[in-house]
């Protein structure tokens, strides 16, 4: 299997690719009220995904220790391009936070690129040496300040869900590179305490945590996305209620066709076939993290297992918010969910990952070979 692990890869990929397409295309019924075309959103998501898969073929044939070489520019790239979310007629504010940069009919999440640049630098700083890094200041302390400005421009949109991807992605990678475990168990505490503050103090955020706690009470409010999933589930059972025939996509719940597909999948699929959806992410994470074990160094290992992570990571929250396990928070369900910006980093890490496969698996270094002949000729 482990030579086979990135074919399994792709196919899992593009079965959920196929999925979001066809999910896509019946909760786009109302797309012609709204937009004046039926196939408005289908249209837009096709030339994304021809523009992914673009991205996907190009970093699967780049080298990716063209990555650690130029890690500091795209990071550059990242800060720049989140900056521009706070400049006035090039920022777009939608739903109280200025995540997106606009130009016209274009319109772009900086923040996707910036996860990507993050792990980037982490994947890059942790494999100057093969050895875990043991001093405070550079095993912790720097790389935690540096990645701490994005993270910072992030959260300064009022985008507390992709703040805390990005903590929790780097908290993966730098226990991954050795970093000290009670160091990082202290950050995470004190993540977590952060956010919960700064949730508190904005109240849309402060809304949604009490609707998660209160769901019967806010179902009419902050909680109405959650508490119309949870009909969609219980409405398709166990076969659901045929593909088209969902109600909940008839503007009952709000953005069924983004963050809130996956509740239409279970109302018109059925539990089966959403089961189906989650077996796909556990075979990409699996086939993502044998590639990355199987790295030929060690920039490889910490930027598979972050990609990986970052993909793992959006798909457990976007699945655990859809059935009312977590708060609200606004993350896309990966490779299914409506929305360029992320659907191209998805499939641009895919890329990465298949090339780390092809060096690492398809032709592992010289140096392992000799290695292992050696030990054959010591057994022998």
């Amino acid at each position: 299997m482990r030579r086979k692990s990135a074919y399994i890869l792709f196919l899992a990929v593009l079965g959920l690719l196929v999925i979001g397409i066809v999910m896509l295309f019946s909760t786009s019924a109302y797309a012609r009220d709204s937009h004046g075309d039926v196939y408005f959103f289908i249209k837009r998501q096709a030339i994304w995904i021809g523009i992914g898969l673009a991205a996907c073929i190009f970093a699967a044939l780049v080298n990716y220790q063209f990555w650690q070489k130029t890690w500091w520019l795209w990071f550059s790239v990242a800060l720049a391009a989140l900056a521009l979310c706070y400049v006035p007629h090039i920022g777009m504010r939608i739903n109280g936070s200025r995540r997106w940069v606009g130009y016209g009919p274009i319109t772009f999440q900086p923040s996707e690129l910036a996860k990507i640049a993050t792990i980037f630098f982490l994947a890059a700083w942790f494999a100057r040496s093969e050895k875990p890094d043991g001093n405070v200041l550079s095993g912790f302390v720097i790389p935690l300040a540096i990645i701490g400005v994005p993270a910072a421009l992030v959260l300064g949109e009022v985008d507390l869900g992709t703040t805390a991807l990005i903590g929790t992605t780097a908290f993966v990678v730098m226990f991954i590179a050795g970093t000290n475990p009670l160091l990082l168990g202290g950050l995470a505490i004190a993540g977590l305490g952060g956010l919960l503050v700064v949730a508190t103090q904005i109240s849309e955020r402060m809304g949604r945590l009490s609707a998660f706690l209160h769901p019967q009470t806010y179902k009419d409010d902050a909680g109405l996305q959650q508490m119309q999933a949870l009909i969609a589930w219980g409405s398709g059972g166990m076969d659901g209620l045929g593909l088209g025939n969902g109600r909940q996509k008839m503007l009952y719940l709000p953005y069924a066709h983004t963050d809130f597909i996956f509740p239409i999948v279970g109302e018109e699929l059925g539990l089966r076939f959403s089961l189906l959806v989650v077996f796909l992410f556990v075979v990409i994470i699996v086939c993502g993290i044998m590639i990355a074990l199987h790295a030929r160094d060690r920039f490889g290992l910490l930027l598979g297992c972050g990609i990986i992570s970052l993909l793992a990571l959006q798909a457990a929250v976007n699945i655990g918010v859809t059935t009312s396990l977590l708060p609200n928070k606004g993350l896309p369900l990966p490779f299914i969910s409506y929305g360029g910006s992320n659907l191209a980093a998805c499939l641009f890490g895919i890329g990465i990952l298949v090339n780390i496969y092809r060096q690492g698996i398809l032709e592992p270094p010289p140096v392992k070979r000799a290695t292992m002949n050696a030990k054959l000729a010591l057994r022998i």
